[in-house]
């Protein structure tokens, strides 16, 4: 073969692999638009001990210099729990994912009172389910309210693909709990906006704060198409810069959580709102409120 076409074929194949890369993580998108402000910058991290302790698997899980790495084996994952329970607030985290193949497997952080409420819990989640090499991770926010998530499962699910790969870097995620709204944040761009339009659809019982990573490979990946294949074990979650401001069960009644936006608003700004649009219409790739499956009498939030 003729060098000149070698290098040809070369260059051929390498555009077709920077390609893939864009499709599967859209690193050749622009990013979203700012969003003027940065909730997480104005709270002060703090590290794993000071938080948090080990619920399971603490053979599972490694602590150096304030931060955390857990991980999934065929004996066992690992979780672990807030120091304290809350009644709003905002929780998150630097959170880097496993690259390569991941199906089946999720790594979470969230709130919930399923030890305080069994059978009867609220949860608000933001979980990543585990994928196949050749696609996106699916960021899942989910909002269950008493119960919904015990045995008959109304869940709230929004799901995102990222304007970035998660597996490269530590990037910020959390979420805002005010006693009128729920949002939900990636790098301080809210992705999702959750308002209080009833009590019987909004969580307000105190809850903790947790993260784990576990096998769902009942459900996780496409349904539970594609299963954990511990041939690629261990799976790991990587996790610092934990951020823990509200108020606990034992705050006083004029506490008050930490704003979400800048003064003068009391939900997200314009320029926050325009940045949540951006990312809804560019990367959400599934609204529980859109699903024609969905009975949509158990959601009238909707």
């Amino acid at each position: 073969m003729p060098s000149s076409l070698s290098s040809f074929l070369h260059m051929i194949h390498v555009l077709s692999l920077l390609v893939l890369s864009c499709m599967i993580y859209s690193g050749c998108a622009q990013g979203p638009p700012s969003p003027g402000y940065y909730p997480s910058s104005k709270i002060s991290p703090v590290s794993f001990n000071q938080g948090f302790k080990n619920l399971w698997g603490p053979q599972h899980q490694r602590i150096d210099q304030g931060s955390l790495t857990i991980w999934l084996d065929t004996s066992s994952g690992s979780g672990f729990k807030s120091l304290h329970s809350y009644k709003s607030g905002y929780f998150g985290a630097a959170i880097k994912l496993q690259p390569g193949y991941t199906a089946g497997v999720i790594t979470s952080l969230y709130l919930s009172n399923n030890q305080d409420h069994p059978g009867n819990h609220d949860e608000i989640d933001i979980e990543f389910l585990g994928t196949t090499p050749d696609k996106p991770y699916v960021l899942q926010t989910n909002v269950y309210i008493r119960g919904s998530g015990d045995g008959n499962i109304i869940g709230r699910e929004m799901r995102f693909h990222l304007w970035f790969d998660p597996t490269q870097d530590f990037h910020n995620y959390g979420i805002l709990w005010k006693p009128a709204e729920l949002i939900f944040f990636v790098d301080d761009v809210p992705v999702r906006r959750y308002p209080r339009k009833s009590e019987a659809t909004y969580p307000s019982r105190p809850m903790y704060v947790y993260g784990s990573i576990w096998d769902a490979s009942a459900w996780a990946t496409e349904g539970g198409k594609y299963k954990a294949d511990y041939k690629y074990q261990p799976f790991v979650g990587r996790y610092k810069n934990f951020r823990l401001q509200g108020c606990t069960s034992e705050s006083s009644a004029s506490c008050r959580p930490p704003s979400g936006s800048p003064s003068g608003f009391g939900s997200l700004s314009p320029q926050q709102f325009r940045a949540m649009q951006w990312v809804q219409n560019n990367y959400m790739v599934y609204n529980y409120c859109h699903d024609p499956r969905r009975d949509h009498n158990l959601i009238p939030e909707c």
